[in-house]
């Protein structure tokens, strides 16, 4: 498990991270959300005692990770897939990380084979393509056999089979009753993988809470409707109160007004129609509408 309490960094008269307090519990896939700028890569960082926080606490297990003499037997992680040496062989880049932690020399085989990368183990990491990189950063986090897993931006350079394979793994980790803590922009695969969502802006918390409850704190819900007669139909809606935006071939986008309710006025006024479907908030529009206060930087601004 991963506790945050009060957690604080700052550079100078910047601060990243602010009273940032949540946590991260075993059994789960959790996205870590935030625009750019907003201090998920600092937090990270603070996580695994890369950084000194300037006040507050960050554990893993009960402990700072510093605190755990064998590091990778307790907390893996992909922080950046590039930072390896890339005259090395992916197998000794491996070897080297099992003798300081103590770990068996065949768990180096065992992971190569787990992200795909047995057959490249004597090649050199710098011909690696980035795809090939983020594998190896993976099977370095999986090395230890850790309780507890961070990966920032995992899907980077991955193909559409690298995505599917990394979204199962991240969800059979999760099922072994693992932490799993995962940092990345890419909402589409937050839908698919995570279960629990931890959000920030501008380094202070906005959510932690189910994927689910996020999304549905968006938007408010809105009716498609699709019939023959949308200038009457629209007339009819605005009339009790709702907002009606025409999207063209019959089709309108209605809020304020449930489906039930569209559905009497139409039938009382014998409107047709051909479609009435309730539509909510996908995470994507959730997560603009929420930290849109926390965007550093937006189109036409100058930083």
């Amino acid at each position: 498990m991963i506790e945050v309490d009060e957690l604080t960094k700052k550079y100078g008269k910047t601060t990243a991270v602010n009273r940032l307090s949540f946590t991260v519990r075993p059994g789960h896939v959790t996205g870590f959300l935030g625009p750019n700028g907003s201090g998920k890569s600092t937090t990270l960082r603070l996580l695994l005692g890369l950084h000194d926080p300037t006040s507050g606490y960050v554990t893993i297990d009960g402990r700072p990770f510093r605190g755990h003499r064998r590091g990778l037997r307790h907390a893996g992680a992909l922080l950046d897939a590039g930072d390896v040496h890339g005259g090395r062989t992916a197998g000794a880049h491996l070897a080297a990380l099992a003798r300081g932690n103590r770990i068996p020399r065949g768990r180096v085989r065992e992971v190569l084979e787990e992200v795909g990368l047995a057959e490249a183990a004597r090649r050199r990491i710098g011909g690696f393509s980035l795809g090939m990189k983020q594998r190896l950063g993976i099977a370095t986090a999986l090395l230890g056999d850790p309780p507890v897993l961070l990966f920032d931006e995992p899907l980077n350079g991955l193909d559409p089979e690298g995505v599917t394979w990394v979204r199962g793994l991240f969800r059979r980790l999760a099922a072994e009753g693992r932490t799993v803590f995962l940092s990345s922009h890419l909402m589409s695969e937050m839908e698919h993988t995570a279960d629990q969502l931890v959000v920030i802006g501008r380094g202070e918390l906005i959510a932690a809470e189910s994927l689910a409850e996020f999304s549905a704190r968006g938007t408010r819900l809105s009716v498609v409707v699709r019939t023959p007669e949308p200038e009457r139909l629209s007339a009819l809606l605005a009339a009790q109160g709702a907002d009606v935006a025409p999207r063209g071939d019959g089709v309108l986008t209605v809020t304020g007004l449930e489906a039930p309710r569209i559905s009497a006025i139409a039938y009382t006024h014998a409107v047709p129609l051909h479609e009435l479907t309730t539509r909510t908030s996908s995470l994507e529009e959730a997560f603009m509408e929420l930290t849109a206060g926390s965007v550093e930087y937006t189109a036409g601004e100058r930083p």
